[in-house]
């Protein structure tokens, strides 16, 4: 098998991402960058934070919440702190 393996947390985060912030889940990816890919204001943060929060079942404090700029960032912290 290859590192192209379907990342079902990846997946989930898009779809997640793509409902909060109204853009097509095609035009979510690792790279993208939350305010300037994405249009998300600081209300679209929180926002999508929370949803985040309630999918996974973690909590995400605010000092790290500034640190996660891209998708790709929200996946890794995701991978990090959740088990499972």
């Amino acid at each position: 098998m290859s590192d192209a393996s379907p990342d079902p947390i990846l997946d989930k985060i898009k779809g997640i991402i793509a409902e909060q912030l109204d853009v097509p889940e095609t035009d979510v990816s690792p790279e993208k960058s939350f305010t300037d890919d994405l249009q998300a204001d600081s209300l679209a943060i929180v926002e999508l934070v929370l949803a985040l929060e309630e999918e996974f079942g973690i909590k995400i404090p605010d000092d790290k919440v500034d640190s996660i700029k891209t998708v790709g960032d929200a996946v890794q912290y995701i991978k990090r702190n959740n088990d499972g």
